[in-house]
Protein backbone atom coordinates (compact mmCIF):
# COMPACT_ATOMS: atom_id res chain seq x y z
CA UNK A 1 0.00 0.00 0.00
CA UNK A 2 1.18 3.50 -0.85
CA UNK A 3 2.70 5.23 2.19
CA UNK A 4 0.39 8.31 1.82
CA UNK A 5 -2.66 6.03 1.74
CA UNK A 6 -1.40 4.10 4.76
CA UNK A 7 -0.75 7.36 6.63
CA UNK A 8 -4.29 8.56 5.87
CA UNK A 9 -5.71 5.23 7.09
CA UNK A 10 -3.70 5.44 10.32
CA UNK A 11 -4.79 9.02 10.92
CA UNK A 12 -8.48 8.16 10.27
CA UNK A 13 -8.18 5.25 12.72
CA UNK A 14 -6.52 7.38 15.40
CA UNK A 15 -8.68 10.49 15.05
CA UNK A 16 -12.05 8.94 14.15
CA UNK A 17 -11.85 5.24 14.98
CA UNK A 18 -12.36 4.34 11.32
CA UNK A 19 -11.02 1.23 9.64
CA UNK A 20 -10.32 2.58 6.15
CA UNK A 21 -10.30 -0.10 3.47
CA UNK A 22 -8.70 1.80 0.62
CA UNK A 23 -8.51 0.41 -2.88
CA UNK A 24 -5.64 1.55 -5.07
CA UNK A 25 -5.85 1.83 -8.84
CA UNK A 26 -2.49 2.32 -10.59
CA UNK A 27 -4.30 3.76 -13.62
CA UNK A 28 -5.53 6.55 -11.34
CA UNK A 29 -8.85 7.89 -10.13
CA UNK A 30 -8.16 11.59 -10.74
CA UNK A 31 -11.60 12.31 -12.20
CA UNK A 32 -14.95 11.16 -10.92
CA UNK A 33 -15.48 9.22 -14.14
CA UNK A 34 -12.07 7.50 -13.76
CA UNK A 35 -12.95 6.52 -10.19
CA UNK A 36 -16.43 5.28 -11.09
CA UNK A 37 -15.04 3.19 -13.95
CA UNK A 38 -12.31 1.67 -11.74
CA UNK A 39 -14.72 0.92 -8.87
CA UNK A 40 -17.66 -0.03 -11.10
CA UNK A 41 -20.15 2.33 -9.49
CA UNK A 42 -22.22 5.31 -10.56
CA UNK A 43 -20.34 8.58 -11.11
CA UNK A 44 -22.84 10.15 -8.68
CA UNK A 45 -21.42 7.88 -5.90
CA UNK A 46 -17.98 9.48 -6.13
CA UNK A 47 -17.50 11.90 -3.23
CA UNK A 48 -15.08 14.43 -4.70
CA UNK A 49 -13.43 16.70 -2.12
CA UNK A 50 -12.86 20.04 -3.83
CA UNK A 51 -11.05 22.87 -2.07
CA UNK A 52 -12.25 26.45 -2.51
CA UNK A 53 -10.98 29.83 -1.41
CA UNK A 54 -13.89 31.88 -0.10
CA UNK A 55 -13.59 34.00 3.05
CA UNK A 56 -11.47 31.08 4.25
CA UNK A 57 -10.39 27.74 2.79
CA UNK A 58 -13.36 25.34 2.57
CA UNK A 59 -13.84 21.80 1.32
CA UNK A 60 -16.94 20.86 -0.66
CA UNK A 61 -17.52 17.12 -0.90
CA UNK A 62 -19.66 16.87 -4.00
CA UNK A 63 -21.16 14.09 -6.04
CA UNK A 64 -18.96 13.26 -9.02
CA UNK A 65 -21.99 13.92 -11.22
CA UNK A 66 -22.26 17.52 -10.04
CA UNK A 67 -20.39 20.79 -10.42
CA UNK A 68 -20.06 23.25 -7.55
CA UNK A 69 -21.76 26.58 -8.22
CA UNK A 70 -19.34 29.17 -6.82
CA UNK A 71 -22.16 31.74 -6.63
CA UNK A 72 -24.12 29.46 -4.28
CA UNK A 73 -20.98 28.76 -2.25
CA UNK A 74 -20.25 32.49 -2.03
CA UNK A 75 -23.81 33.19 -0.89
CA UNK A 76 -23.55 30.43 1.72
CA UNK A 77 -20.39 32.05 3.12
CA UNK A 78 -21.71 35.61 2.75
CA UNK A 79 -19.06 36.74 0.28
CA UNK A 80 -18.83 37.38 -3.47
CA UNK A 81 -15.63 35.79 -4.66
CA UNK A 82 -15.41 32.01 -4.21
CA UNK A 83 -12.86 30.29 -6.43
CA UNK A 84 -11.25 26.90 -6.69
CA UNK A 85 -8.00 26.72 -4.77
CA UNK A 86 -4.71 26.52 -6.64
CA UNK A 87 -2.75 23.26 -6.28
CA UNK A 88 -0.30 24.76 -3.76
CA UNK A 89 -3.20 26.18 -1.71
CA UNK A 90 -4.87 22.76 -1.67
CA UNK A 91 -1.73 21.01 -0.46
CA UNK A 92 -0.98 23.66 2.18
CA UNK A 93 -4.48 23.56 3.70
CA UNK A 94 -5.18 19.84 3.44
CA UNK A 95 -1.81 18.12 3.18
CA UNK A 96 -2.96 16.35 0.01
CA UNK A 97 -2.66 16.91 -3.73
CA UNK A 98 -5.66 17.68 -5.90
CA UNK A 99 -7.43 14.41 -6.71
CA UNK A 100 -6.34 12.80 -3.45
CA UNK A 101 -8.05 15.02 -0.87
CA UNK A 102 -10.17 12.98 1.56
CA UNK A 103 -13.23 14.52 3.24
CA UNK A 104 -11.41 14.75 6.62
CA UNK A 105 -7.93 14.42 8.18
CA UNK A 106 -6.80 17.74 6.72
CA UNK A 107 -3.70 19.56 7.97
CA UNK A 108 -5.83 22.58 8.88
CA UNK A 109 -9.26 22.52 10.52
CA UNK A 110 -11.52 23.44 7.61
CA UNK A 111 -15.24 23.95 7.13
CA UNK A 112 -16.60 21.00 5.13
CA UNK A 113 -19.81 20.99 3.10
CA UNK A 114 -21.48 17.85 1.76
CA UNK A 115 -23.48 17.89 -1.47
CA UNK A 116 -27.00 16.91 -0.45
CA UNK A 117 -27.23 14.50 -3.41
CA UNK A 118 -24.62 12.23 -1.81
CA UNK A 119 -27.09 11.49 1.00
CA UNK A 120 -29.18 9.54 -1.55
CA UNK A 121 -26.59 6.74 -1.46
CA UNK A 122 -25.88 4.11 1.17
CA UNK A 123 -22.17 4.12 0.28
CA UNK A 124 -20.02 6.65 -1.56
CA UNK A 125 -16.35 6.53 -2.55
CA UNK A 126 -13.89 9.21 -1.44
CA UNK A 127 -10.19 9.84 -2.09
CA UNK A 128 -7.87 8.15 0.37
CA UNK A 129 -4.86 10.46 0.26
CA UNK A 130 -3.66 10.04 -3.34
CA UNK A 131 -5.23 10.38 -6.79
CA UNK A 132 -4.93 6.59 -7.15
CA UNK A 133 -6.77 5.50 -3.99
CA UNK A 134 -10.38 5.58 -2.82
CA UNK A 135 -12.34 4.16 0.08
CA UNK A 136 -16.01 3.40 0.74
CA UNK A 137 -17.82 5.43 3.37
CA UNK A 138 -21.38 6.35 4.23
CA UNK A 139 -22.50 9.96 3.80
CA UNK A 140 -23.47 9.89 7.49
CA UNK A 141 -19.87 9.06 8.46
CA UNK A 142 -18.63 12.02 6.39
CA UNK A 143 -21.14 14.29 8.12
CA UNK A 144 -20.07 13.03 11.53
CA UNK A 145 -16.31 12.74 11.04
CA UNK A 146 -15.77 15.83 8.90
CA UNK A 147 -18.34 17.88 10.78
CA UNK A 148 -19.84 18.42 7.34
CA UNK A 149 -22.91 20.53 6.77
CA UNK A 150 -25.29 19.16 4.12
CA UNK A 151 -25.95 21.88 1.54
CA UNK A 152 -27.08 22.61 -2.01
CA UNK A 153 -24.15 24.32 -3.68
CA UNK A 154 -24.24 22.60 -7.07
CA UNK A 155 -25.32 23.81 -10.49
Amino acid sequence: MNERVAAFGERAATEYGLDIEAEEFPEGTKTAQDAATAIDCEVAQIASSIVFMVDTVVVVVTSGANTVDTRKLSALRGVHDARMAEPEEVRKATGYAIGGVPPFCHDEELPVYLDEELTDFETVWAAAGTPEAVFPITPEEIIEDAGAKVVDVTE
